[in-house]
């Protein structure tokens, strides 16, 4: 424990939104003698997921919608672990990293922000074929598998195989699905220019939800909208469907269709980092850390949670649903982070502490290239105009000038040059070449 002169330790875990502008607005308030800052997270960066469509789209370089945790963070230590095991109790937190092996670290004060993590649901072949996109290594990675894909359909005339090749399947229709889809078949009807034995109308695309709309986040009408825009491209869009099965690639949903496929993307929600349910912390029956509307952990002071690991309820909601938590979004992911670093400030002051208040202003997304949607305040908008909207928030909110700088500088130079459409398909498996020299 610190004693009394000592500055007051901070441990947060997890470098994502919450955890990254936390800290950032920490370590611009506290005086060095006041609080030391200590950020745990598996990666040294931190992710601006609203732009991974881009980035597999090509539109964006992979590196340019990260933001370096140390570079950002130059007032607070920054350690590259996962976190196994909490222990408020002990004040102790076990952190694992594959080439140091396990530490315990221990705090006067903790901030958990672990995120989230896909939710899965238990369907025959779903872990072995499917792959999200949560992270920046996933985006490259669908990026160059659908060129790769492409590439082999261009080489078969086993037509059964081609089509196999071409069908590209997607699960989930909120905005990340839709996002992803939407971006990923803009690009591979853009690539297929440079292929002889490839058109667009030799590619299936579909999208698979369970509910009867897509992008809940939007009017109706403008879901309405979204559906049909994504039909006008000839992309399938099922409703009130469920994918039963997907084992060795061969899809079957709920409705009796069946088809065989080489990609299918997961985007059917999210749920709290399992890392918590190795905790002595309250938890909901999602597995959520339960936290009240100043942001702190129910009944632990010292303990603050917010973002998608949290139970945070939502205020703008209490007079039509009292038990109302905040959604899983980016949008209360960051604006939860300030005030957060206020009222821990406010805390460690021994000042007032205040309660997170924040209306749904509305949504924004891309729908490929001049394509989206947005519903913001009641104003809706499609097609360029909205297009134009999801990138300049975006843009805006992605942290420090210098990422700011090289998103627009991307797009810049995809507008006047055309996007590159090339497969790097040695990056999934870097060593196989290596290893064939070897043996031979």
């Amino acid at each position: 424990m610190a004693g009394k002169s000592d500055p007051t330790r901070i441990l947060i875990l997890g470098g994502g939104y919450v955890g990254m502008y936390t800290a950032l607005q920490l370590q611009k308030k506290l005086g060095r003698r006041e609080a030391s800052v200590t950020v745990v997270d598996p990666q040294p960066h931190m992710t601006y997921q609203p732009f991974l469509p881009e980035a597999a789209a090509g539109s964006v370089e992979p590196r340019h919608v990260v933001a370096p945790l140390r570079r950002v963070l130059k007032r607070c230590h920054v350690i590259t672990a996962a976190v196994s095991e909490i222990k408020h109790d002990d004040k102790l937190v076990t952190i694992e990293n594959p080439q140091t092996g396990s530490e315990t670290l221990s705090y006067d004060v903790l901030v958990v922000a672990l995120g989230s993590v896909p939710r899965l649901l238990p369907i025959p072949g779903l872990a072995e074929q499917g792959i999200s996109l949560k992270t920046v290594g996933e985006a490259a990675y669908l990026r160059n598998h659908v060129l790769a894909k492409m590439d082999a359909a261009d080489n078969t005339d086993d037509e059964e195989l081609r089509k196999r090749l071409l069908t590209f399947t997607f699960v989930g229709g909120g905005f990340a699905g839709v996002e992803a889809l939407a971006e990923l078949e803009d690009m591979a009807r853009y690539a297929s220019r440079d292929y002889r034995n490839v058109k667009p109308e030799d590619m299936s695309w579909s999208l698979i939800e369970a509910a009867g709309r897509v992008m809940p986040e939007v009017s109706e009408k403008m879901g309405v909208y979204v559906v049909k825009a994504l039909e006008d491209r000839n992309i399938k869009v099922y409703l009130n469907t469920f994918l039963k099965s997907v084992e060795d690639g061969h899809a079957v949903l709920s409705d009796g269709t069946e088809f065989d496929t080489e990609t299918l993307v997961w985007n059917a929600g999210v749920k709290a980092n399992p890392v918590l349910k190795k905790s002595d912390l309250p938890l909901d029956e999602r597995g959520r850390i339960k936290a009240t509307s100043h942001l702190q952990v129910e009944g632990l002071p010292g303990v603050w949670a917010a973002g998608d690991c949290a139970a945070v309820p939502d205020l703008s909601k209490a007079e039509e649903d009292p038990n109302a938590t905040c959604a899983p979004s980016a949008q209360h992911a960051v604006r939860q982070s300030k005030q957060l670093a206020k009222n821990m400030l406010s805390s460690l002051r021994g000042k007032q502490t205040e309660r997170y208040f924040h209306k749904y202003l509305g949504s924004v997304a891309g729908l490929g290239l001049y394509k989206g949607v947005a519903d913001v305040n009641g104003i809706k908008a499609k097609g360029f105009v909205a297009w134009f909207m999801h990138r300049t928030y975006h843009v805006s909110k992605m942290p420090t000038f210098n990422r700011k700088l090289r998103i627009v500088v991307d797009w810049t130079l995809a507008f006047l040059f055309k996007r590159e459409a090339v497969s790097m398909g040695q990056i999934q498996n870097p060593r196989e070449a290596f290893e064939r020299a070897a043996t031979s």
